[in-house]
C-alpha cells in the first residue's frame, strides 16, 4: 500500500493515537498526522513513530482534513481516525475498489450487510439514517452511512472539489460535491470499534443542525 497515504486528524488524542500507529506498523503506508502545534501532549506521545506531522494552520475537523489531503503526494488517500475506531484490515478491500475497479471514492459503512458498530448510540444511529436518506433522495448518493468518514479515494480528483467546510459539515460536503462532479462512489461494509480513549469531538445536536443547514445550502447551489 505504498501508494496510499492515511490522513489522521488528531486533536487531543494522546491516549489513543500511539496504539493506532502501532497497529498500523505492519502495513506499508504513508501516514500524515494533522494537529495543532499547541497540542504538545499528542505530539510527544508519537515522537517514536515514523509519520509525517502537519501542523494545522486554522481550526476544525474539516479544515484539518482539507489541509491534510492537499499535502498528500500519493495517488490515493484515506481519512483515518486517531481514536482506534477504524479497522485497518479493511483498507485492502477499499484500495482494491479504487485501484482495480476505478471508484473515485470508497466509503466505509456501518450499515451494510456484515458490518456493525460498537460505538453507535440511538441518537447517532437515527441521525445517520436521516442524513443518509437525505443524501440519497436529494443528491442520489449511493452510500449508506454519510456521516462515517472512513473514506478512501483518489487524491487528485478530491483536491479538485474545492472543499471548504472547516467543521464536521465536511462529512456531507465531500460526497455531495463528488456526486455533482460525476465521480464514482461506493459503500463497503465497515466495523466500527469503540474508541480507545479521549472524548468524542462531535456534539450530536449542535453539529447535526449545522450539517442539515450545510446540506440545504449545497442543494440550493
Amino acid at each position: 500500500m505504498d501508494n496510499l497515504t492515511l490522513v489522521i486528524p488528531a486533536k487531543y488524542e494522546k491516549e489513543s493515537l500511539p496504539s493506532v500507529l502501532k497497529e498500523l506498523d505492519k502495513f506499508n503506508l504513508n501516514i500524515t498526522i494533522v494537529l495543532e502545534e499547541s497540542d504538545k501532549d499528542t505530539i510527544k506521545s508519537i515522537s517514536n513513530f515514523n509519520c509525517k506531522i502537519l501542523f494545522q494552520k486554522n481550526k476544525g475537523y474539516g479544515d484539518a482534513l482539507i489541509q491534510g489531503i492537499k499535502s498528500v503526494k500519493t495517488d490515493y488517500f484515506c481519512i483515518f481516525n486517531a481514536d482506534g475506531s477504524f479497522h485497518p484490515n479493511e483498507l485492502g478491500q477499499m484500495l482494491e475498489l479504487a485501484k482495480n475497479q476505478n471508484y473515485d471514492l470508497v466509503f466505509g459503512s456501518r450499515y451494510e450487510k456484515n458490518s456493525n458498530s460498537e460505538d453507535d448510540t440511538v441518537i447517532t444511529y437515527v441521525g445517520n439514517k436521516i442524513f443518509s436518506f437525505i443524501g440519497k433522495f436529494f443528491f442520489s448518493l449511493p452510500i449508506t452511512d454519510i456521516l462515517y468518514t472512513y473514506v478512501l479515494g483518489k487524491t487528485e480528483e478530491v483536491n479538485k472539489l474545492n472543499l471548504l467546510s472547516k467543521d464536521f459539515c465536511f462529512c456531507v460536503e465531500l460526497p455531495i460535491k463528488a456526486a455533482k462532479k460525476k465521480l464514482t462512489l461506493i459503500s463497503v461494509p465497515a466495523n466500527e470499534r469503540k474508541r480507545i480513549g479521549g472524548k468524542k469531538k462531535v456534539n450530536a445536536f449542535r453539529d447535526g443542525l449545522k450539517i442539515l443547514i450545510s446540506m440545504i445550502v449545497l442543494k440550493l447551489k
